[in-house]
């Protein structure tokens, strides 16, 4: 819960919501920005997760509100960003990072709920943190410019993974959903900024029975997630070195990519 339930004194703090925030990319980000002596809303399904936290952002002095919550539920996120902005005023960056991970393969009929569960955390789930946010960021007089929208996608949503079909639709759909996102905000002056991380030493990884490249720990990601959030980049993908190597994927032939990565691991199915 709120410190002191009241609005900050002065707009100079910065005011930031996030989803995922319990745990991995989303706690370390919920850390540097209480750094930063933030306002934070935090948004995730595991309660006592969510209280520890703040108590870790008030001791960094940050300030954390928190919002026990699944971002499927489109009525909780609804009530919990006007809690927020009723607290704070509107948000300056608004992260959606909640998002699930599991190998899944279409043969098997018992992964197609687990499939409807993927795409709707890791897609409308991100449409769904938005959604209540934007019209008070657009309003807000002489700091549109300055207002953040950012999706954490993936580069597994880059070319489509063997044994990752959910995963890779959900992150591939994220992607070019925010480059929409991003054309229907330019007029309003928010950025929109889209990024795509590669392995990150987190919860979702440690899962991962295969040798993960350029693996970045969390508080190292989440610091060059903080700088192209400030920047504004339009889309970044973290570590730079898996940036090559989407480039690289992009440019490969059906014939070669299917050659190369026919037999790649698979992410563990539920």
């Amino acid at each position: 819960m709120s410190a002191s339930g009241h609005p900050p004194e002065t707009r100079s703090v910065l005011r930031v919501f996030l989803t995922g925030a319990s745990s991995g990319i989303g706690a370390a980000l919920a850390r540097h920005y209480a750094g930063q002596g933030a306002c934070l809303g935090l948004a995730a399904r595991r309660e006592a997760e969510l209280f520890s936290l703040a108590e870790e952002i008030r001791a960094l002095g940050g300030e954390a509100v928190i919002y026990p919550l699944d971002v499927t539920d489109t009525a909780a996120l609804t009530a919990a960003a006007g809690d927020y902005l009723a607290r704070f005023g509107a948000a300056d960056v608004v992260i959606a990072n909640a998002g699930i991970s599991a190998g899944t393969l279409t043969e098997c009929a018992e992964d197609l709920e687990v499939f409807r569960r993927i795409m709707a955390v890791n897609v409308y789930g991100m449409a769904a943190t938005f959604a209540p946010f934007i019209a008070a960021m657009r309003a807000d007089a002489g700091g549109a410019a300055k207002k953040r929208l950012v999706g954490i996608a993936s580069v597994a949503g880059i070319r489509g993974l063997p044994g990752a079909e959910a995963y890779s639709a959900s992150k591939s759909a994220a992607i070019t959903y925010l480059e929409s996102l991003r054309l229907e905000m330019r007029p309003h002056g928010i950025r929109v900024v889209t990024i795509a991380p590669g392995y990150i030493a987190t919860p979702m990884t440690a899962i991962n029975p295969y040798p993960m490249p350029f693996l970045l720990p969390a508080d190292v990601a989440a610091r060059r997630f903080a700088a192209a959030i400030t920047r504004g980049t339009s889309y970044a993908v973290i570590p730079w070195q898996m940036g090559v190597v989407a480039k690289l994927l992009r440019l490969l032939p059906n014939w070669l990519y299917d050659r190369l990565f026919v037999s790649a691991p698979r992410k563990p199915r539920l």
